[in-house]
């Protein structure tokens, strides 16, 4: 297996991100995810600095290539960063990242096709090259699912809704349903050009494999 530490800009001075590059090192990881992670008090609160830290997954990004040769991954988000003033403010951040070594991006969960198109098109319009991975999360649970959106600040789709609503009260139905809904939307990403899929898999990596066996690539 492929390793990937996952690294924030949270709770770390430089030195301490020093230590935790060297020990990867160390241990064999090439690859990392570098972040700026949420506030100290969660999503949707005030960004807190750390003294002796960096503030920007960009300064992260500049970080690690000053100091290794791994290879560096970013986030990148379909609808924007909740935080973001607008979407055109959010591909600069992302640009940012790019400048400073990114090698490519893996978004926040996907809830539509065209708003990961849209993110890739407005990419590319700024000179983004790298590949950028969408990311997955199958609807396993009606009520976790919602939470998970909610604290991205989105919304599950309209049309997703239509779908689930009439399931909720059977949580064997949302789950198959759920599944279902994953497998075509990951049909159209992969359709589109996009370079490959991660799966949020929140450690349930069954639903993964169906809807991994039902992908069109291996009808």
């Amino acid at each position: 297996m492929l390793p990937m530490a996952h690294i924030t800009c949270v709770g770390h001075t430089t030195e301490e991100l020093t230590r935790i590059l060297e020990a990867l090192i160390d241990s064999g990881v090439r690859n990392v995810l570098a972040l700026r992670g949420d506030p100290p008090g969660g999503p949707g609160t005030e960004w807190v600095s750390t003294p002796g830290g960096v503030e920007y997954a960009s300064d992260l990004v500049a970080f690690i290539r000053e100091y290794t040769d791994l290879s560096v991954g970013v986030a990148a988000f379909p609808e924007g960063h909740r935080d973001a003033e607008s979407l055109d403010a959010d591909v600069a951040i992302l640009k940012a990242k790019h400048d400073a070594g990114a090698e490519f991006a893996v978004t926040e969960m996907v809830l539509r096709a065209s708003d990961y198109f849209g993110l890739v098109e407005r990419a590319r319009a700024v000179g983004i090259d790298f590949p950028i991975v969408p990311g997955i999360m199958p609807i396993l649970n009606y009520k976790s699912m919602a939470r998970m959106v909610e604290l991205s600040g989105r919304e599950i789709p309209d049309e997703v809704m239509a779908r689930l609503d009439p399931l909720k009260e059977d949580p064997a139905a949302v789950r198959t349903e759920g599944i279902a809904i994953a497998t075509e939307l990951c049909d159209t990403l992969l359709d589109g050009g996009a370079p490959g899929l991660h799966f949020y898999t929140l450690n349930r990596s069954k639903a993964t494999r169906e809807i991994y066996a039902a992908l069109s690539i291996n009808a």
